[in-house]
C-alpha cells in the first residue's frame, strides 16, 4: 500500500495526469446505453464486418483439430453472416451497471420463490438422484435455473443464433480470441447432433439451455440424465439440472457447506478486513464481532470465510465462504452470487435480508467509475485495466485511500468519495 508520503508526493502529478487522461478518454464515451463497441471505431467495425468470412474460413485448421469435420465446418461459415447489433450489448450487463440492491430485488421476486418450490416439489426425484451423485444442494440448482431461463421458458433461454453470436464476436471486438474457442465449440456441438439447430439461441454472448451454458462449457459439463441418448440442456429438465451440477462439482462445490451467512458488525469494525483475499474461520470472524444477522450461532465455526460488504458500511455485510466463490466461477459478478444464493435460501424457507439497503446512496455513473479507475491508477494502486466496473481490486484500492483520507474504509463507490478524490 502506498504511504501518506507516497500519496502525498504523487499527488499533484498523478491528480493531474489521471484526471486529464480519465478525461480526454471518457470524453469520447457517450452517455449509457453505449451506441458502439468502446474500443473500435465505426471504421474499424465496418473493416471486420467485410472480413468477416475469410476471418471464420481461418478458423478451419482449430476446428479440425477439435473433430469437427470439413462439411459441417463450411456449411457453417456459408450460412453464418455477422450480427452487428451485439457490440451494442456488450458493456451493459445489470450485474455490473445496476444498483446491487436493484440487481439482487429483480432477481429475488416472491413469484420466482414460489414457482421455485413447485418445481422442487415437481421434480423431486430428479433432484434426489442428482444429489446422490454429485452432492450439489437442490436449492442451488433451482434457484440458477430459474434466474438464468426463468425455468426454461423459451423467452428466458433468449433468442438470438448461438452459432451466429459466437461467429460473430470471434472476429469482431476485444475478446476475438475467447469466443472463437466459443463458436468452434458451438458448432461442435452441433455436429454430434445433441440439440436440435433451431433449438440452440440463447443470449447475445452464445450463452443457452435452461442454465445458461456457454458452448465450451456444454462440451466441458453436459451429461445426458435422462438416458435419451443425448446431453440436450434446452430441452431437458433431467439433464440440464444433471449437467449444472457436474459442472459445480468440478469446480469443487463443498457438498453441506451453505455459500454465506449474513452478519451485523460491531461499531469501530475494521472495515479494512473487508477483502476477498483475507480469509478467516468462522470462530475468528465471531471475536471480532461478527454475529449472523439472525442471531442464530455459526453452524461451523472452522468454515473459512471473507468479509463481503458490495453496499459499503451503511449496507449489510457478509461471510462468503467456499460455494460463494465456486457460484462466481459461474458468473464473475458478485451481486449474481449474492442473488443466487439468497433466492436458494428463501426457496429453502429462510426470510429476507435483515438490514437495509442504503438506497438514498448517491452512485457513480459508469463514466465516474471509470474516472475513479483512472485516478486510482495514477495514484500508483493496481487495479487491472479500467473498465468501469467496481470489482475486487478497484475497491481494495479504494479502502486504502478512504483509511488515508480518513473515511470509513468500506470500498464503496460513491459521488462523496470520487469528490475526496479529486480535491
Amino acid at each position: 500500500m502506498p504511504s501518506c508520503a507516497r500519496l502525498a508526493t504523487l499527488a499533484v502529478a498523478a491528480l493531474w495526469s489521471a484526471t486529464a487522461y480519465a478525461q480526454d478518454i471518457t470524453s469520447s464515451i457517450p452517455a449509457q446505453p453505449r451506441a458502439s463497441h468502446p474500443l473500435m471505431t465505426p471504421e474499424a467495425l465496418a473493416e471486420a464486418e467485410a472480413n468477416f468470412s475469410n476471418c471464420l474460413a481461418g478458423l478451419w485448421p482449430a476446428a479440425q483439430r477439435r473433430g469437427i469435420n470439413r462439411q459441417t465446418f463450411e456449411a457453417v461459415v456459408r450460412a453464418t453472416t455477422p450480427d452487428m447489433s451485439l457490440f451494442k450489448l456488450m458493456d451493459g450487463q445489470p450485474e455490473f451497471e445496476r444498483p446491487i440492491w436493484w440487481y439482487v430485488d429483480s432477481l429475488v421476486t416472491e413469484t420466482r420463490i414460489r414457482k421455485g418450490r413447485e418445481m422442487l416439489a415437481q421434480y423431486k426425484p430428479v433432484f434426489d438422484a442428482i444429489e446422490r451423485q454429485w452432492g450439489v444442494d437442490r436449492h442451488l440448482l433451482t434457484a440458477i435455473w430459474g434466474i438464468e431461463s426463468n425455468f426454461g421458458t423459451r423467452d428466458g433461454m433468449g433468442g438470438r443464433d448461438v452459432v451466429r453470436s459466437t461467429a460473430s464476436l470471434a472476429c469482431i471486438g476485444r475478446r476475438q480470441a475467447y469466443f472463437q474457442d466459443e463458436f468452434l465449440a458451438a458448432v461442435l456441438i452441433l455436429q454430434r447432433g445433441d440439440v436440435p439447430p433451431d433449438h440452440m439461441r440463447g443470449s447475445w454472448a452464445g450463452a443457452f439451455g435452461m442454465t445458461q451454458f456457454m458452448p465450451t462449457g456444454y462440451v466441458r459439463y453436459a451429461v445426458d440424465f435422462d438416458g435419451d441418448g443425448h446431453a440436450n440442456l434446452v430441452d431437458s429438465v433431467p439433464d440440464a439440472l444433471a449437467s449444472t451440477a457436474n459442472r459445480f462439482r468440478a469446480e469443487k462445490w463443498m457438498t453441506g457447506q451453505t455459500w454465506g451467512y449474513e452478519v451485523v458488525l460491531p461499531p469501530g469494525f475494521d472495515y479494512l478486513l473487508a477483502d476477498r483475499n483475507r480469509r478467516l474461520s468462522l470462530g475468528e470472524w465471531s471475536r471480532l464481532g461478527a454475529q449472523r444477522a439472525n442471531g442464530l450461532p455459526f453452524p461451523r465455526s472452522g468454515d473459512q470465510a471473507f468479509l463481503l460488504i458490495p453496499a459499503g458500511s451503511r449496507g449489510p455485510a457478509f461471510l462468503m465462504l467456499e460455494n460463494f466463490r465456486v457460484i462466481m466461477r459461474y458468473n464473475p459478478a458478485e451481486a449474481y452470487a449474492l442473488a443466487i444464493g439468497h433466492l436458494a435460501d428463501r426457496m429453502r424457507g429462510g426470510g429476507p435480508f435483515v438490514q437495509a439497503w442504503p438506497r438514498d446512496a448517491q452512485l457513480l455513473s459508469r463514466n465516474e467509475r471509470f474516472e475513479l479507475q483512472m485516478l486510482l491508477l495514477g495514484y500508483g494502486f493496481d487495479i487491472g485495466q479500467p473498465d468501469g466496473k467496481i470489482g475486487g481490486k478497484t475497491r481494495t484500492a479504494l479502502r486504502q485511500v478512504q483509511a488515508q483520507l480518513g473515511l470509513v474504509p468500506d470500498g464503496f463507490a460513491t459521488t462523496e468519495v470520487l469528490s475526496h478524490l479529486k480535491r
